[in-house]
């Protein structure tokens, strides 16, 4: 049975673990509103900026459209562009979106194609690397960051349009996960080269009206689609960014819960330890006067 000074030791212990898990969930709660408004108010953008390119695309066909809209033909090349978290205690956030990286890529491995990584997110990389070494190719760090900026997808999407220029690769997916609420976001991909529209955008409808482009749709859709792909990147950031802090948000608030559960115990098992040391003493006190 522990002793009186070492249940003592763990309820402190415990309990200054409960104040940092329950200041960790303000935190989180007060950047998960900054989050999930950043990325609410990005939604009509990214929704808009897929249907101008849907409408442009469906007007080129063929050898005229751009390649990043075109592909190669071919499908021998994957890349997976995996958005994670930078930091960990946010529950299983950073681990679902690995999952499904993992399922998608050992289809293809096993499909006989080759696949290449780039990750966003420390978590992203740790656990990638940890997967497929080698195949992780390069790496946008968010490491002391105050917040999501849209160099980030920049700078994501330039690494992409280079190696896609350089006969790198033949599809891109982007892996990320879609902000719902604050106890659900579902890890999503999505395919960026070539370029499609995301699932629930359609083409703005013309109404019979007809459009002449200056300068035509292919050369528009050659300067906007570099632009749409970042916009898509940004986006996915901007989704984990607010499913992180919801993720750490619930998971700091259940182990707060946790940890004065474990209170509740200890300080039950400690009041029964004492209490079997008081009997114990008084029986011993009972019997030595019976003994005289």
């Amino acid at each position: 049975m522990p002793s009186l000074k070492s249940l003592r030791t763990r309820i402190t212990s415990v309990k200054s673990t409960r104040k940092i898990t329950k200041a960790m969930q303000l935190v989180a709660s007060a950047k998960l509103k900054r989050a999930r408004e950043a990325a609410e108010a990005a939604r009509p953008y990214a929704k808009r900026i897929a249907a101008v390119v849907a409408n442009l695309a469906a007007n080129v066909t063929g050898d005229d459209a751009p390649a990043l809209l075109r592909g190669t033909g071919a499908d021998k090349v994957r890349l997976y562009v995996v958005a994670s978290a930078e930091r960990g205690l946010c529950g299983g956030f950073a681990a679902n979106i690995s999952k499904l990286a993992r399922q998608r890529i050992g289809a293809d491995l096993a499909a006989g194609k080759t696949v290449k990584i780039i990750t966003i997110g420390k978590k992203a990389r740790e656990q990638m690397r940890k997967a497929y070494g080698e195949r992780v190719i390069d790496h946008i760090d968010l490491a002391g960051a105050k917040k999501v900026g849209f160099d980030f997808a920049k700078a994501a999407a330039n690494k992409i349009t280079d190696l896609f220029a350089a006969s790198g690769f033949d599809q891109c997916v982007l892996i990320y996960s879609e902000f719902k609420n604050v106890i659900s976001q579902v890890p999503t991909a999505l395919q960026i080269v070539p370029a499609t529209a995301p699932q629930g955008v359609e083409p703005t409808d013309l109404a019979g009206a007809i459009y002449r482009y200056e300068p035509t749709e292919a050369a528009i859709l050659e300067a906007l689609l570099p632009r749409y792909m970042a916009s898509q990147i940004f986006q996915a950031l901007l989704e984990n960014d607010a499913g992180e802090q919801g993720a750490r948000m619930t998971a700091m608030d259940n182990a707060t819960k946790n940890a004065g559960e474990l209170v509740n115990k200890l300080t039950l098992q400690m009041n029964r330890t004492r209490q079997a040391m008081i009997t114990r003493e008084l029986i011993e006190i009972i019997s030595g006067a019976d003994a005289v």
